[in-house]
């Protein structure tokens, strides 16, 4: 496992335009002018975090991951962003894996934010994700997930003498009357879990009044700030360090004293 470089955008959005935003996150992503592993990009990054999914929602394999295959092979990340998707009648926030050459995995919501009531639109997940990347054992969730440290939780596989994953990742559109439980919830979680943690968030007004002010961060795992963006328009590659990574995991072993539990 090398060091991995990771990109977060955060980035205002257009609401309820897929095609806008597609082509604003297009020019950003060509604007990265080092090298990059992951691309992170916020939750619903086409739309905005709306309840009217059914105008915007696509089905899988169209346009909006067709876009994001295109953009992995042409910068050879793997990118990483949630958006509406429509099975049937159901409608799901759902967060694409998308490496170059095409293999694609996704995770679907599990807590639905019903405080916007987006338990009433959305179907939630069941299955967590957590893949291999460059080395790496990545764990993508979507914005209200990070307030469920039992959803998050990392644990030690015993038989491949290693832990779950690496490296937590966050996508959310997290608003400002909250912003101190994003920082401090992401800050947690890495060191509850032993585990590098990176949350992109938006930036901006909403047309429903809703202010998002950003605070993407990278954590280490003894939840030191490697970076944290302001309230502003941003972007940002990270490296993460793999030697510090395991050295951390070698001398504070708390995972061997974790308590075992089953999710039902």
């Amino acid at each position: 496992m090398n060091d991995l470089r990771i990109t977060l955008i955060q980035t205002p959005l257009h609401w309820e335009d897929p095609v806008a935003n597609r082509a604003m996150l297009e020019e950003k992503i060509w604007t990265i002018k080092q090298q990059t592993d992951v691309i992170l990009l916020p939750e619903m990054f086409t739309t905005g975090f709306t309840m009217n999914a059914s105008p915007v929602a696509e089905a899988m394999n169209l346009q909006t991951t067709r876009w994001m295959r295109q953009m992995a092979d042409q910068t050879g990340a793997l990118i990483l962003g949630s958006i509406i998707v429509q099975e049937s009648s159901r409608y799901f926030n759902r967060l694409i894996w998308m490496e170059p050459g095409g293999r694609m995995f996704h995770y679907d919501k599990r807590h639905l934010f019903r405080m916007a009531e987006e338990h009433l639109v959305f179907s939630g997940g069941a299955t967590r994700l957590v893949e291999s990347w460059k080395g790496w054992r990545i764990c993508p969730l979507v914005c209200y997930d990070l307030r469920f440290p039992v959803w998050s939780r990392n644990h030690y596989i015993a038989d491949e003498k290693r832990m779950a994953y690496d490296l937590l990742v966050y996508v959310a559109n997290w608003p400002q009357p909250r912003v101190f439980a994003w920082d401090t919830l992401l800050k947690a979680r890495a060191i509850e879990n032993l585990a590098y943690v990176a949350g992109v968030n938006r930036v901006g007004p909403d047309p429903k009044g809703t202010i998002y002010n950003g605070h993407s961060a990278v954590i280490e795992p003894r939840g030191q700030v490697i970076w944290s963006g302001d309230e502003e328009e941003t972007l940002q590659t990270v490296v993460l360090d793999a030697a510090k990574l395991r050295e951390h995991r070698d001398r504070f072993p708390a995972y061997l004293d974790a308590d075992n539990f089953r999710l039902d």
